[in-house]
């Protein structure tokens, strides 16, 4: 017998990834079969297990890939053959987004649903263009209306007489096409052709654009900018408040898109720290990391690193593949013994004491010739040194520490392989819309994404971690813009924010 399905309508916010609601996280993990539509961010997808079928209906204004009665029939029947249904529609599924036409459409074919809230553009637009909806000084009402009605109606259900003159803001979406006609509407029913507007696009992203002016005037200040859909607006006195609290798009890097080319386990601290100073960011992870060729090597010095004087570790992906593979065979973390640690950097360093286990030494420069500096200072002369790499390292720390007299094994924890898996269309989005900054945090990432053949967007300039990688981007006749004092990822970041301030 098959299992008894469900299907979940969630929200899946305005467009921030971190407006998700933790309930939806949850559906988009569980989902057997993901429905979602163009404006459900792309990162959504990285949480689906993997085997989960994805299928794209994207609803647009005027661009419906799937008809609606077609949509209905696919999280109907997904759901009848027990499956787990996800419907993810962008902002709140109940509100202009026809999620009640398809919790009904469920009811009456008599499976399971759920309706998962969202945060709506209505909401989180204004706010993040630095508009109150609401305001002690200017309303204590508000009202919500589309401007983009079912055509096949033959009439308008806006009752522009009673919205021209309800007190309060006024917040209309999907309108844009429609503006003039909008504006137009509440000017003929006696509202104050002064009244201030504003129009937020791709609202709580990093390519939120933001234009103001009043009801007389917002229609033609939107077609010399070019201005179109998605946005949200906001007419009333509220609007002037965003003068003083415009907080999203007055950060450092606000506007600017940059690339991360980090693997998808990595990307995320790189990414967080830039998109928290309002970069569009791009994730294309070049690389993955795998287990080594040898396994058997790798394991049996795994089980006899109690046995060394020193442990070195030179990336974060090294310390967490060592520590999975000793603790699936140790029960006891002091079965490790009493090696002293060495971390080329503090990344490194910090993936460690993660494991409670502190970290001996970290040299000045986070490269492998500052960590043989860093031993020079010491007398490492017949100690036993096991270094836990990747198969692609270099031989600097090797050499490094045999000349300086150490008996030095080589542990090879991972190796890297090009990444061939692009969920999110990050290759597409460079190539359309270029960018203004690649990032490269190694000469893995750097190797791995020329290979991929993208041209290098007009104007983009390449950020690199540190010497190393540098030289790797030289050798592609790519010289880096920005590299990094520090070579470590608060450090490109500083970097990268410094570049833009200049």
């Amino acid at each position: 017998m098959k299992s008894k399905g469900i299907c979940y309508l969630v929200g899946a916010g305005p467009g921030d990834l971190g407006l998700v609601t933790l309930r939806a996280k949850e559906c988009i993990e569980a989902a057997d079969v993901l429905v979602y539509d163009a404006l459900s961010s792309p990162e959504l997808l990285r949480w689906t297990k993997q085997g989960c079928e994805k299928i794209y209906v994207g609803k647009r204004a005027k661009d419906h890939s799937v008809p609606q009665e077609k949509i209905n029939e696919i999280i109907v029947e997904h759901t009848r053959n027990g499956k787990i249904v996800t419907r993810l529609k962008g902002g709140d599924p109940m509100i202009f987004a026809r999620g009640g036409e398809e919790a009904a459409e469920l009811a009456d074919a008599g499976v399971a649903f759920e309706i998962v809230p969202g945060i709506s553009s209505a909401i989180a637009g204004p706010a993040y263009a630095g508009i109150p909806v609401t305001h002690r000084d200017h309303n204590t009402q508000l009202t919500i209306f589309t401007g983009h009605e079912d055509p096949s109606k033959g009439y308008s259900s806006i009752d522009y007489a009673q919205l021209a003159k309800a007190p309060g803001t006024k917040v209309f979406l999907m309108g844009v096409a429609r503006l003039r006609e909008i504006t137009s509407s509440f000017i003929e029913h006696g509202a104050d052709a002064g009244t201030p507007i504003a129009l937020v696009r791709w609202a709580t992203t990093a390519s939120q654009w933001t234009i103001e002016g009043t009801l007389e005037t917002i229609a033609d200040i939107a077609e010399r900018a070019g201005f179109s859909s998605p946005a949200v607006a906001i007419i009333g006195n509220v609007v002037k408040e965003r003068a003083k609290i415009n907080w999203f798009e007055t950060r450092p890097l606000f506007g600017k898109k940059i690339v991360v080319t980090r693997t998808r386990e990595q990307s995320g601290d790189l990414s967080k720290r830039l998109q928290n100073l309002g970069a569009d960011v791009i994730e294309l992870p070049t690389i993955r990391i795998e287990l080594p060729e040898d396994r058997e090597g790798f394991a049996e010095g795994v089980t006899h690193a109690h046995e060394y004087d020193w442990l070195v570790f030179t990336s974060p992906n090294g310390v967490e593949k060592f520590f999975d593979a000793f603790f699936a065979t140790y029960e006891d973390a002091r079965s490790l013994g009493n090696p002293r640690i060495a971390a080329i950097g503090p990344g490194t360093a910090a993936k460690i004491r993660e494991y409670r286990i502190g970290v001996d030494l970290l040299p000045e420069r986070f490269v492998a010739e500052g960590l043989i500096d860093a031993f020079e200072k010491l007398n490492v002369e017949n100690q036993t040194i096991l270094w836990i790499k990747a198969a692609e390292s270099r031989d600097i720390i090797y050499d490094g520490l045999l000349k300086l007299g150490a008996i030095i094994d080589e542990c090879i924890a991972y190796r890297t392989v090009a990444e061939t898996e692009d969920l999110t269309g990050a290759q597409a989005r460079i190539i359309e819309e270029g960018a203004d900054m690649i990032t490269f945090t190694s000469s893995s990432t750097a190797e791995h994404f020329f290979a991929l053949g993208i041209e290098w967007p007009e104007d983009c300039v390449a950020a690199s971690i540190g010497p190393i990688t540098s030289a790797t981007l030289r050798e592609h006749d790519q010289p880096p813009g920005v590299e990094a004092a520090q070579h470590d990822i608060p450090g490109l970041v500083t970097a990268i924010e410094n570049y833009f301030r200049k």
